[in-house]
């Protein structure tokens, strides 16, 4: 068992369940042997002693805005310290619009959803990028938002989804790709870990998803 700790910190859109992912994170880490420090508040982020005292951040937050001295705090904290950072869907990477240097950290931005929440698609764990988050984890179909995502040509893709989506059709029908879904990254020293699953907690409670974020947790973790 682990004597690390992580700090959650939710708010933002209440469409996205904040509180109830962070309590489903929350007993994750407990049953993983975190110490866990949950916060409704983005001071939180602001404190130096705490927040680099931590082996894990958690961002649990959708369409707010963050300060530079809060921000700054987390990108020293784990460019500099090595301290992991992770999460999923907007409560990661549609946190800060306006704030870029927390998407070149986070290794992307939601910019679309063609069809909203209801939209049946798969998600493909990469076969030919072996991964200790991944293995030994199948294909899975989920019912929710499907994230079309501005990100980092540098990102460590695990898995993808097959984007758009037939009847999800819009502007970008004629451009079919590979859209990722889960990837790690380094910022610095620090690992970072991210899934664009999580439109609302049920989706988490899911047995791959919930294990996907079990294991991003456990690797991110400094």
């Amino acid at each position: 068992m682990s004597n690390k700790s992580a700090l959650i910190v939710w708010g933002g859109w209440d469409g996205h369940e904040p509180e109830k992912v962070a309590r489903l994170f929350e007993a994750i880490l407990t049953a993983e042997g975190f110490e866990v420090e949950v916060s409704d508040t983005l001071d939180s982020f602001a404190n130096e002693a705490s927040v680099f005292a931590k082996n894990l951040l958690i961002p649990v937050w959708t369409m707010g805005e963050i300060s530079h001295e809060q921000r700054s705090v987390v990108t020293r904290a784990v460019s500099e310290f090595g301290i992991g950072i992770a999460g999923c869907h907007g409560g990661m990477c549609d946190s800060f619009r306006a704030d870029t240097e927390w998407q070149f950290m986070t290794g992307g931005q939601w910019v679309a959803h063609p069809g909203n929440d209801g939209v049946k698609y798969p998600v493909h764990i990469s076969k030919t990028n072996p991964h200790e988050i991944t293995a030994g984890l199948v294909d899975f179909e989920v019912v929710s938002e499907q994230y079309y995502l501005h990100t980092d040509p540098g990102n460590n893709v695990l898995a993808t989804t097959p984007f758009p989506t037939p009847g999800a059709d819009g502007p970008h029908s004629e451009n079919i790709c590979q859209m990722p879904v889960v990837w790690t990254k380094m910022y610095g020293k620090g690992k970072v870990f991210y899934n664009s699953l999580g439109h609302h907690a049920d989706i988490l409670e899911a047995e791959v998803p919930k294990e996907l974020m079990r294991r991003g947790f456990l690797w991110a973790a400094k």
